[in-house]
Parts: structure tokens; sequence; C-alpha cells
């Protein structure tokens, strides 16, 4: 299928009465996407990080610019014009963030406790040099938890902390511990585009068997700030007991309310490893779309939608919405060598013209 009739068929999906998979679900046999950050500090470069997924929740591969249709104020993009790109970030150096909760209460004591420190400790492993981890211990205390480390990125120092964690705590506040994760997240600085510490994503991994101790935070409260985020924070959830399971459910429930996935470990806890790894791969594989914007500066805020056709050629297509500000950056000399490197990837036109130049071909009846 070529391009315009291609991107034609992406455009009837989205004015038809089709709607997008929604955030964090895909429908059996399906996928989805989410745009979850969008940067303009290079405009008029502008750059859309996105997740994608599968309905296991595994991320999309090998996508590239012929999976995707962009549009912009309603106009779709000529691919052809090639004024957009896209790349996974596994190969860029945008950094990602991580909060490991690590329950350590008496009942977690023996095999179950210590695969999850091997685990956490193999997650960290498993990461890239510039992405940071922060470790959070279940444990008794005036807030329910400790601080084991804020993020750090030096993998050695933070295998370390986490040998010195001790299963000794009488109570486990999760709730609590969850909330201050997510908090940290929340608060996390992004830095700059030029500083080479561009934090993207904040997650959340919890190693525990889902009960909780009186907790200042209720389930049904976290789970509202959950659905309140504007970009989310997905919880990861590894539940795992040697005596009583019953309490999974809590896990299950805040991981699929917040664009994680959750795990049901049991007494099989030698799978913890190769879990986290699949966590890492996920944490890796987003994407991030590229493209110059022809919208001239007004400081207003202008819609963009992306669309993914998955397998290219299928006729699959799924989309979600997102928005920029048309703003001039300041003349910072790391910012202009920056977008200067962008333009010589992507040129400006002459015409000064990134659509279809007859998008009313791609709408029967459109005028």
């Amino acid at each position: 299928m070529g391009a315009a009739l291609a991107f034609a068929a992406l455009l009837m999906t989205w004015i038809g009465p089709v709607l997008g998979q929604g955030y964090g679900f895909a429908a059996p046999g399906g996928y989805g996407l989410k745009i979850y950050r969008v940067d303009y500090s290079l405009y008029p470069f502008v750059q859309a990080y996105l997740r994608s997924f599968d309905d296991q929740m595994q991320p999309l591969v090998n996508l590239n610019e012929r999976n995707i249709g962009l549009m912009v104020k309603g106009r779709p993009y000529d691919a052809m014009k090639r004024q957009y790109g896209i790349q996974s970030i596994r190969q860029r150096m945008e950094a990602t963030r991580t909060v490991l909760v690590i329950d350590a209460s008496k009942s977690m004591l023996g095999k179950p406790f210590d695969a999850s420190l091997r685990a956490a400790v193999r997650f960290i492993e498993s990461k890239r040099p510039q992405d940071e981890v922060a470790v959070i211990a279940l444990r008794d205390s005036k807030d329910g938890f400790e601080l084991v480390s804020q993020f750090e990125r030096d993998g050695m120092a933070l295998a370390r902390r986490i040998a010195d964690i001790r299963a000794d705590g009488m109570k486990t506040r999760l709730y609590d511990g969850i909330g201050a994760a997510m908090q940290m997240c929340a608060m996390s600085a992004q830095g700059s585009v030029t500083s080479g510490n561009y934090i993207i994503s904040c997650s959340v991994v919890v190693f525990s068997d889902g009960r909780d101790e009186g907790s200042a935070v209720s389930r049904e409260e976290l789970m509202t700030r959950i659905s309140g985020l504007a970009i989310p924070i997905p919880i990861y959830s590894l539940a795992y007991s040697k005596t009583d399971p019953a309490y999974f459910r809590n896990l299950e429930a805040l991981s699929k309310n917040s664009f994680g996935i959750y795990y049901n470990i049991g007494e099989t806890t030698e799978r913890m490893q190769r879990i986290v790894e699949e966590i890492q791969n996920i944490l890796q594989s987003d994407y991030v779309i590229v493209f110059r914007s022809y919208v001239p500066v007004d400081g207003e805020r202008h819609n963009l939608k992306l669309g993914v056709e998955y397998p290219s050629g299928s006729g699959k297509y799924v989309y979600d919405d997102a928005s920029f500000e048309a703003i001039q950056p300041p003349p910072v000399p790391e910012l202009m060598e920056q977008m200067e490197k962008l333009s010589q990837k992507i040129p400006l036109l002459p015409d000064g013209n990134p659509y279809f130049d007859s998008p009313q071909a791609a709408v029967p009846g459109g005028n």
C-alpha cells in the first residue's frame, strides 16, 4: 500500500466512529499506544514520547516511519516529505527513573525476601548507565518505610545498599510506601535537554505479598491519585508469598489502574529475575517521534495526533492525542547547537508545506 493510500486509511480511522484503544488498554489480539510526554524546548522541533503495547502489555518492536501517521492541527503530514522520524530511546541519551519498593516485613523472611533482593539487583544490572533507580524498604518507622537510596545511577552503590536491607518489620504499610514512591516520581527533576540528565519517564516496581497493615493512605485514595495523574506512573507488581496469596489482588488493582503490569509470582520466586529483565525491556522500548512544526510562533497550544499501523500494511490503526506550544527557545548556545543538528536531519522545506498537498483527497466528499 502506498504512503498516500495508507494515510488515507489512517485518516478514515481517525475521523470515523472507531475510538482509540485508551489509556493502557489493548483489546485481545490488538495493540495500543500512549503519548506520555511532549517536549518543545527546541521549537520548531517537537519530540513526542510514546509507549506502545500489545494485548499482553509488551512493547511493539521495530516501529519505523512507515508505521507512523502524524497530524498537526488536523492536517496530515506527508511522510514522503521527510519532516518527521521515529527512534527507540534504547539508543538515545534520555534517562528513565524507577523506584523499587521492597517489602521488608518479617512475613517475607527467607527464600521470598532473598529472591526479591536478588531480583532488585538484577533490575539494576539491566539498566542503561544514564538510568536512575531509587529504593524504598517497607519497615517499621513513623512513615512506614525507609528510604534506602535516593535516585542513583551507580549500580554498585545501589547493590550495596540493597544488600543491607533486613526483613525485620512487624507491619507492612504498603500503600504509604507506594504513595511515597509515586511522590518521588512526581517530584522527579527532569533536568534539561542539554544537561545529559533529561528524565522522560518514572515507574514503580513493587516486591510484596500485597498485604497492607495500617497505612495512612487507603487503597481507594491511592487509586484516585493514580487515575488523576496527567503523566502515568506505571506500577509493576511482583506478588509473591510463601503463606497467603489472599492480598495479591491489591497489587493487581494498582498495576492495572496505573498502566503497569501485575505478575503473580506465588511461590515460584525463581521467575523474579526474568521478570525484572522484562520490565527493563519495556522501559527501554519507548519511542520518540521528532518532527518539524510549521506552526508560527504564537505562544499558543496546538493539537497533534499520532497514529500507529502495526504491522505495517495491515490496515490496523490506533492513535493518541497530545499538544505542544509554539514558543521561541531562548538563545542558549547548547539549545542552538541541538536545533542546528536537528535542522540538518530535518531540513526546512522551501515551500513551508509539510502536509499532503491535497488533503481533501484523503477524505471522500471532503471540501
